[in-house]
C-alpha cells in the first residue's frame, strides 16, 4: 500500500525557522526548527538579520523534515515575517543588505518627509505612515545604501520581502503574494499589483519588486541540492495571515491572536474590504483565484521580545519561561505596571516614538512583581485591540497560538482582560495554516473555508472576572499608558 500524501509548511519567523509535515486532514506528522541567532541591533532603533543565515536555516530545517517524511510531499506552503525587507542582486542572488526587520525604526526620517501625503497614503492602502511597514524601509535602503544604488544603476537590483528572496534562491522564482504586498504600503487595498502613485511617492522602482500573485495555486517548485527531492510550492503568505487560517478563522467574525515576538490580532472579514476604524488596519487575508479576502489587523510590537529583555537584558530570570513561573508565584503585581513598547506602540494608537515603561516600583517590589506586571501588560495591550474589533464585530472567543500561550497565567489574564473565552488550537497555527493553504492550492481542500472544520479547539479558558472589574481595570490601564507619555 502506498504511503499517505503529506503537506509541508515552512514558517520563516523573526527568531526561528520551523518546518512541519501534516497529513491531508491537517494532523501533525513531523517537524523541525532552527533558531535565528543573528538578530542584531547595530544602532538604536535598528534591527537586522543575516539573509544567508535565514536561507541556511530554511535549507537545513526542510532537509531534516523531508528525510524523515513517511510519505510523499504533494504540497508545500511558505510563510514569512511580513514587513521585513532586503535587497539582493538579480544575477548572483547574493544579498546586498541585511534583512531590515519589521521592528526597525530607521525609516522615520523618510516618513516625516511624506507627512503631507499621509492622508492619501492611508486612503489608498488603509495603513498609517509608520516605520513598521515595508515601503519606508525600502526607500531608506535606496537612499542610503551605496551597494543598493550601484545595483540599481546596473539594472540588477532586486528588492522585497523575505519570501521573494527565499523563493528565488530556492528555485520557485521572484514573486510574492497579495497578503504580503498588502503589508508593504505599496499596494492599494483591493489593487491587483503595485500602485504607481505609491511607488513614486516612496521612490521605490517597481521593476525591482517581485510580481504580486495569488496566495494559493501552482506557484513553482522549491529545490536544493541537499534535499532528497523537490517540493511543489502551492501557497505563499504573510505569517499572520497564515496563522489566521491555521486558527480556523476562515469565516467572518472569527478572531485570532498569535503570541510571539509581538502579538498580532486578526479578525477575518471575508470578501469585502473592511473600513479602517479605531486604529485597526484592513489587510488582505489571502488571494485565491485572483479574488481577495480581507481581515482587520492590529499588532502589539513587543510581547515575547519584552519578556526576553526582562529575562536576559535586565536579568530577572534565566528565560522568558522562568518569568512565567515567577509571575505565577507573585499573586499580584503590587503597584507595578509594564508598558511593552520596546519597538513603539502599534494598534490602535500607532505611536512609533513610544518606549517601554516600568512604573510603580517601591522598596518591596520583587522580580516576581515585575514579571507578573509584564504578562498583565501584554494581556491589556491585546485587550486594547480586541476592544476596537468588538465595536464593529461580535467577538465570541479569541483563538490563540504561539509560544507564549504555553504560559497558563497569560491565558487566564487574557480571558479576564477581554471578557470572552480564550481558545487554544494548534501549538503553532502559523505553520499549520500555511500547510493548510498549500492543500487549498493543490486542490486537496476545495476552499479556504474547508480548513475551519479541520482545526480543533484544544482548551477553552473562561473569564474569571466580571464586567465591572474589567471596565475599571481597563480604564486604569489606559490612564497608565497616557501617564507613560504614549497617548495624547
Amino acid at each position: 500500500m502506498s504511503a499517505e500524501p503529506l503537506l509541508l509548511g515552512i514558517d520563516e519567523g523573526t527568531t526561528a525557522v520551523k518546518a512541519a509535515l501534516f497529513d491531508t486532514r491537517l494532523r501533525p506528522v513531523g517537524r523541525g526548527a532552527r533558531r535565528i541567532v543573528g538578530v542584531c541591533h547595530p544602532r538604536p532603533g535598528r534591527v537586522e538579520k543575516d539573509p544567508l543565515e535565514i536561507l541556511q536555516a530554511v535549507v537545513e530545517t526542510v532537509d531534516e523534515v523531508l528525510r524523515a517524511a513517511p510519505g510523499p510531499v504533494v504540497a508545500c506552503g511558505l510563510d514569512h515575517e511580513g514587513e521585513s525587507v532586503l535587497a539582493w542582486d538579480a544575477v548572483s542572488g547574493e544579498p546586498l543588505t541585511p534583512v531590515v526587520v519589521w521592528q526597525d525604526k530607521r525609516s522615520e526620517e523618510i516618513l516625516s518627509e511624506l507627512a503631507g501625503d499621509a492622508e492619501e497614503i492611508r486612503r489608498r492602502t488603509g495603513l498609517p505612515l509608520d516605520p513598521y511597514f515595508s515601503a519606508g524601509k525600502l526607500a531608506w535602503l535606496l537612499r542610503h545604501d551605496a551597494t543598493v544604488a550601484g545595483a540599481r544603476a546596473r539594472g540588477t537590483l532586486r528588492m522585497g520581502t523575505v519570501d521573494a528572496f527565499l523563493c528565488e534562491r530556492l528555485g520557485a522564482g521572484f514573486a510574492t503574494d497579495a497578503s504580503t504586498a498588502s503589508r508593504t504600503q505599496l499596494l492599494a487595498l483591493g489593487g491587483a499589483s503595485w500602485d504607481p502613485w505609491l511607488l513614486e511617492r516612496f521612490g521605490v522602482p517597481g521593476d525591482a519588486l517581485p510580481p504580486v500573485g495569488d496566495t494559493t495555486g501552482s506557484l513553482g517548485v522549491l529545490r536544493h541540492a541537499s534535499w532528497p527531492g523537490d517540493v511543489p510550492l502551492t501557497a505563499r503568505a504573510c505569517d499572520q495571515q497564515a496563522a489566521l487560517a491555521g486558527a480556523g478563522c476562515v469565516v467572518p467574525g472569527r478572531v485570532k491572536a498569535t503570541y510571539g515576538t509581538g502579538v498580532f490580532v486578526l479578525a477575518y472579514a471575508g470578501g469585502g474590504a473592511p473600513t479602517a476604524t479605531g486604529g485597526l488596519l484592513p489587510t488582505v487575508a489571502w488571494r485565491v483565484g485572483g479574488r481577495d479576502a480581507f481581515a482587520l489587523d492590529g499588532g502589539v510590537f513587543a510581547a515575547g521580545a519584552m519578556l526576553d529583555w526582562l529575562a536576559g537584558g535586565l536579568g530577572l530570570a534565566q528565560s522568558a519561561a522562568e518569568l512565567g513561573v515567577l509571575a505565577r508565584g507573585a499573586g499580584d503585581a503590587r503597584a507595578v505596571r509594564v508598558l511593552p513598547a520596546l519597538a513603539g506602540l502599534g494598534a490602535p494608537w500607532w505611536m512609533s516614538e513610544a518606549r517601554a515603561v516600568i512604573s510603580g516600583i517601591d522598596g518591596g517590589t520583587t522580580p516576581a512583581h515585575v514579571a507578573r506586571a509584564a504578562f498583565q501588560g501584554i494581556a491589556w495591550r491585546v485587550a486594547d485591540i480586541v476592544g476596537e474589533i468588538a465595536r464593529t464585530t461580535a467577538v465570541e472567543a479569541l483563538r490563540v497560538d504561539g509560544g507564549l500561550t504555553n504560559e497558563p497565567l497569560l491565558l487566564q489574564l487574557q480571558a479576564d482582560a477581554i471578557g470572552v473565552p480564550v481558545e487554544t488550537g494548534a501549538a503553532d497555527a502559523t505553520v499549520l495554516g500555511v500547510a493548510a493553504l498549500a492543500a487549498v492550492g493543490a486542490g486537496i481542500l476545495e476552499s479556504v473555508e474547508a480548513i475551519g472544520p479541520l482545526v480543533p479547539v484544544a482548551r477553552r479558558i473562561e473569564p474569571a472576572r466580571d464586567d465591572a472589574w474589567r471596565t475599571a481595570e481597563h480604564a486604569r490601564w489606559q490612564a497608565f499608558v497616557r501617564a507613560a507619555g504614549a497617548l495624547d
